[in-house]
C-alpha cells in the first residue's frame, strides 16, 4: 500500500522525503488524492449507479473514497505495532483484513494512475 500510494503521489508530481515517510504519505493522500478518488467515484457512480451499489455494497462513492484513504492509516498503524512491538501476537483475522484492505487500496489507486 505504501509503495502504490507513493506511486500515485509521484504521478501527480509529489515526492515524499525520508523523514516519517509513512505518516507523510498518509497525510499527502488525504490532501492530494482523496478528492480525486471522490471525483472518480462520482463519475463512475453516475454511469452505473445501481450496479455500483450492488457490487460495492456502499451507500455513496464519497464514503468509499474515505474508506480507501482510511484503510492506509489503519494499516500504517498496524505496521507500526508489528515493527516496534515484537511481542504483538498476529491474529489470522487481522492479517486477512490487512490483505483485503491492501488489495482494495491498490486496485483503486491503480485506477487513478491509469486515468492520469
Amino acid at each position: 500500500m505504501y509503495y502504490i500510494a507513493n506511486a500515485i503521489l509521484m504521478n501527480i508530481g509529489y515526492k515524499v522525503g525520508d523523514k516519517i515517510s509513512h505518516k507523510v504519505t498518509n497525510d499527502a493522500l488525504i490532501v492530494f488524492i482523496r478528492d480525486k478518488l471522490k471525483s472518480n467515484y462520482l463519475e463512475d457512480f453516475e454511469i452505473v449507479q445501481d450496479e455500483a451499489h450492488q457490487i460495492m455494497g456502499i451507500s455513496s462513492p464519497i464514503d468509499f473514497a474515505d474508506e480507501i484513504i482510511e484503510s492506509f492509516e489503519f494499516e500504517r498503524r498496524k505496521r507500526s505495532s508489528f515493527q516496534y512491538n515484537a511481542h504483538f501476537k498476529v491474529i489470522k483475522s487481522k492479517t486477512k483484513t490487512s490483505l483485503n484492505r491492501s488489495k482494495s487500496f491498490v486496485t483503486e489507486i491503480k485506477k487513478l494512475i491509469d486515468k492520469n
